[in-house]
C-alpha cells in the first residue's frame, strides 16, 4: 500500500521547469512543463552521466511526448514512462504524482 508524501507547493515549481525532492532518501525530479497543474515525477539520476542532475534538464517535446534532455550528455527521457530516446534498454523509474489543495504529493 502506497502513502502520498507532502514534498512542495505547486507554485514552488515554475512552469516549464523542474525541482528535486528528497522522497524516501531518494531524489525525484519534478516537472511542470506547462502553467496548468500537469505534473510528472522520474528519478532525478542520469545513468549516464551517475549524477542527480535531471530536474535541471530542458523539458521538450518529441513525437507530441514529453521529455527531459540531461543538461550533462544530452540523453532524453520520457516523463510519462521513464524510457530513454536514444538507448531503449535504459529507462528510470516514474513515480505517481499528484496536486492536493495546491501541495505536490508523492505516491511512496
Amino acid at each position: 500500500m502506497s502513502k502520498w508524501i507532502n514534498v512542495c507547493q505547486l507554485n514552488d515549481i515554475t512552469p516549464k521547469t523542474g525541482v528535486c525532492a528528497l522522497v524516501n532518501g531518494k531524489q525525484v525530479a519534478i516537472f511542470r512543463p506547462r502553467d496548468n497543474e500537469e505534473l510528472f515525477a522520474i528519478d532525478n539520476m542520469d545513468p549516464f552521466a551517475k549524477s542527480n542532475v535531471l530536474s535541471r534538464g530542458i523539458i521538450c517535446e518529441h513525437d507530441e511526448q514529453l521529455w527531459v534532455a540531461s543538461p550533462l550528455k544530452k540523453q532524453r527521457f520520457n516523463l510519462t514512462t521513464g524510457q530513454c530516446l536514444e538507448n531503449d534498454l535504459v529507462s528510470l523509474a516514474t513515480y505517481k504524482v499528484r496536486v492536493n489543495k495546491d501541495a505536490v504529493e508523492i505516491s511512496a
